[in-house]
C-alpha cells in the first residue's frame, strides 16, 4: 500500500502546476480504499472472533434486501432522477474534485482572457467562444477544458459578456445557474439517502422473513434451528452495514463533491462579474481568487509564477 501511494504521488508531482496539496486529493484512491477499510474491518474482526464466513453468504437476503432498495430508489425516481442518481454513482467511485493546480490553471487562463478583452475588447472573445478546444486561448489550459459542466458555465458566462449583458444581470444569471446546478445535484444525493435510509428497515424485513422461515422448522434440531436463526439475523446486519458503511458514505462523497464544483463556479463568477464591471484583469482576477477556500487557494507568488511561465513560451 505504502508503494502504492508513493506511485501515486510521484505522478501527482509531476504534473504542471500540481503542488503538494494536491496529493491528499487523489479521489479515485480514496472512495474505493475507504470501503475496502469499512468491509475489512467488519469482516476481520467477525472472523477474528471466530465467527463463520459461511454463515455471511445469504443470497436470498441480498435478493430481499437488495432487490427491495432498488425498487425504493425506482418509486422514488420520476423522470429522468434516476438516469441521474445511475450517473451519480458513477461519479461516486471516480470522483473529479477540483484542486489547488486546477484553480491556479483557471486563474491563469482567466487572466489572459481579461487582458485580451482590456486589450482588444470583449469581441475579441467571441471567435475563442465557438470551439474552445481548438482555441488558441482554451487550449493551452487543460485542466480547464477537463471540467466539462465548468467550461460550459464559463463559455456562456463570456457570451453574455459578448452580447454586452449589464453587470448585474450577468451576477443574477451566472447565480441562477450554480443554484440549478446545485439543486440539480442534491435531488440525486437525497434519493440516495432516502435508499439509504430504507436499508436497515428492509434489512429488518429479510430477518422477519428468515424466522418465519426458522417457525416452519421449530421440529429440527438445535443445529438447523440456529442455522436459520443466524441466517435470519444476517439480514438486518447486512441492512445496517448496506447503509451505514455503502451508501451513506457514498452520498455524503456526492454531497462533498456537489459542494466543490459550486466554489469552482463561484471563481468563475466572481471574476466574470468583476471584469463586466469593468475592473483591470489583477483587481477581476482577485476576486475571483478570494472565492476559493484558504488552504486550496493558489498564493499570489504561485499565481505570478503561472503567469509569467505562460508569457515566457
Amino acid at each position: 500500500m505504502t508503494l502504492c501511494y508513493e506511485h501515486l504521488i510521484s505522478n501527482c508531482l509531476s504534473y504542471p502546476f500540481c503542488t503538494p496539496r494536491d496529493v491528499s486529493s487523489i479521489g479515485n484512491v480514496n472512495s474505493i480504499l475507504g470501503l475496502i477499510v469499512v468491509f475489512g474491518s467488519v469482516i476481520g474482526g467477525y472472523v477474528l472472533s471466530h465467527g463463520p464466513l459461511a454463515i455471511l453468504w445469504q443470497p436470498n437476503e441480498l435478493l430481499i434486501i437488495g432487490g427491495a432498495a432498488v425498487g425504493t430508489a425506482i418509486v422514488s425516481a420520476p423522470g429522468r432522477l434516476l438516469i441521474r442518481v445511475l450517473g451519480a454513482l458513477k461519479k461516486a467511485f471516480k470522483p473529479d474534485i477540483p484542486k489547488s493546480s486546477d484553480y491556479l490553471d483557471l486563474l491563469v487562463l482567466m487572466h489572459r482572457m481579461f487582458q485580451l478583452m482590456r486589450r482588444d475588447g470583449v469581441l475579441a472573445m467571441e471567435n475563442h467562444l465557438g470551439d474552445p478546444h481548438k482555441s488558441s486561448l482554451f487550449s493551452k489550459h487543460p485542466r480547464v477544458l477537463h471540467h466539462h459542466h465548468a467550461l460550459t458555465f464559463l463559455l456562456e458566462g463570456v457570451k453574455q459578456l459578448v452580447d454586452g449583458c449589464p453587470p448585474d444581470d450577468v451576477g443574477s444569471m451566472l447565480e441562477t445557474d450554480i443554484e440549478t446546478i446545485h439543486e440539480e445535484e442534491l435531488a440525486s444525493i437525497g434519493l440516495l439517502r432516502t435508499t439509504g435510509d430504507a436499508l436497515p428497515g428492509l434489512g429488518i424485513v429479510a430477518a422477519v422473513l428468515g424466522i418465519i422461515i426458522t417457525m416452519a422448522h421449530l421440529d429440527g434440531g438445535p443445529k438447523e434451528i440456529g442455522h436459520h436463526v443466524a441466517a435470519a439475523l444476517v439480514g438486518t446486519f447486512l441492512g445496517i452495514l448496506l447503509c451505514y458503511g455503502l451508501v451513506a458514505p457514498l452520498a455524503a462523497s456526492l454531497d462533498v463533491q456537489a459542494g466543490a464544483e459550486s466554489r469552482y463556479l463561484n471563481c468563475i463568477k466572481a471574476g466574470l462579474v468583476a471584469a463586466a464591471r469593468g475592473s483591470n484583469a489583477s483587481v477581476a482576477l482577485e476576486f475571483a481568487r478570494r472565492a476559493i477556500f484558504p488552504d486550496e487557494r493558489p498564493s499570489l507568488k504561485q499565481l505570478e509564477e503561472a503567469i509569467k511561465a505562460i508569457k515566457d513560451k
